[in-house]
């Protein structure tokens, strides 16, 4: 009996309140396939904010790239840009180096103890003065970085022991990884960019 009452305590309220939909239009998502976007709209593939437009006209901007080229084509030109430096990606890591840096590598590489190598994956290089970035890697033929392999070997023992308390349980492991020593020769630019 309680339980009829109360429902029709609802409908009165129901019909006292205005009929409004649960919720707003715009958080209700369309189910249809064929509302011209293929890609739903979130905010990953159009951001909340709206697209603004460049305030440079793209002649200018042009003008500027090419300003910048030919100031750094001079500076190549003339070797006055100081020190290289350069950022590779090497044995799974990043490495920023400069001429005659000792790299410690966690991995044996094919090439053996004395040997040349090339480092093909250049993220950038740098001066004093500009900064070549790669997206995500410079040409090879813009950038070039050496390396002399000097020793092969391994680290020293490392102990990893894990111990369970009140179980009379424990688990002793010697790592040792093997190691390779780089020195980097010469980071060497392109005599122009293009």
């Amino acid at each position: 009996m309680a339980l009829s009452r109360g429902a029709g305590l609802w409908r009165t309220c129901c019909r006292l309140l205005p009929k409004q939909p649960l919720l707003s239009p715009a958080a209700v998502r369309t189910q249809s396939s064929v509302s011209g976007d293929p890609v739903p709209r979130t905010s990953l593939s159009r951001p909340p904010w709206p697209e603004q437009m460049s305030l440079v006209p793209e002649e200018e901007e042009r003008s500027r790239h090419a300003a910048v080229v030919s100031t750094v084509n001079q500076r190549i030109d003339r070797q006055d840009f100081g020190r290289l430096f350069a950022v590779v990606h090497f044995a799974g890591r990043q490495w920023k180096v400069t001429g005659e840096d000792l790299i410690l590598i966690e991995n044996h590489i094919e090439a053996e103890c004395g040997e040349r190598i090339r480092l093909e994956k250049v993220l950038l290089v740098g001066a004093e003065d500009f900064t070549l970035l790669g997206r995500p890697l410079l040409g090879k033929e813009l950038v070039r970085v050496e390396a002399t392999v000097l020793e092969k070997t391994e680290s020293w023992p490392k102990v990893h022991m894990r111990f369970w308390k009140r179980h009379r349980s424990e688990r002793k492991r010697i790592i040792i990884q093997p190691q390779t020593v780089l020195r980097i020769n010469s980071i060497e630019l392109a005599p122009r960019l293009t």
